[in-house]
């Protein structure tokens, strides 16, 4: 049985019905390594931190994919470059790759079934390109499984910061 063909759309052309919503924070919840929470405002301020602040400022670089009719994924972007942003002062990794920033400004956070990843990359991508940003960038786990994955979609490894055992990989992609 074949699987049903993927739908992507930013959500500027029509935003998120209450349900899109639900299910794009289902999904973000479900592939989260941070599963338990001290308190509600904690697990909310982790959501905004990660995925609301993208849906709220920049919402013509946040992706929704739906297959079979149902939510699969999102992919959750921002253009700005966010090293030195006030809006993302809250994440240090932006200021210990700020360099690298500057040569990838584009940020994504992507969440979704591992078979229509690349196509929201994609989507993103030339969204960046139409809009001359030079290139994308992503921040993982050093050793992280998803590297594997970042690397077939063109991200290619820049620099690692923090200590042993705990070091973030910046992967870059250029675009322009």
């Amino acid at each position: 049985m074949r699987p049903p063909d993927i739908t992507i759309r930013s959500l500027a052309v029509q935003g998120l019905s209450d349900r899109e919503r639900d299910a794009i924070e289902a999904i973000f919840f479900d592939a989260s390594h941070t599963r338990s929470f001290a308190d509600d405002a904690a697990r909310r301020q982790f959501r905004e931190r990660w995925l609301g602040r993208y849906l709220a400022s920049e919402p013509e670089a946040c992706f929704l994919a739906r297959a079979g009719g149902e939510v699969v994924g999102y992919l959750a972007g921002t253009l700005e470059n966010a090293a030195g942003n006030p809006r993302f002062a809250d994440i240090g990794y932006f200021q210990a790759f700020a360099a690298l920033c500057a040569r990838y400004p584009a940020h994504l956070h992507i969440n979704l079934a591992p078979a229509w990843r690349g196509r929201l990359i994609d989507a993103f991508a030339e969204l960046a390109r139409a809009q001359g940003v030079a290139g994308l960038h992503v921040v993982t786990s050093e050793g992280a499984r998803n590297v594997t994955f970042y690397q077939r979609c063109g991200f290619v490894p820049q620099a690692t910061t923090g200590p042993p055992g705990a070091r973030l990989l910046f992967l870059g992609r250029r675009v322009v």
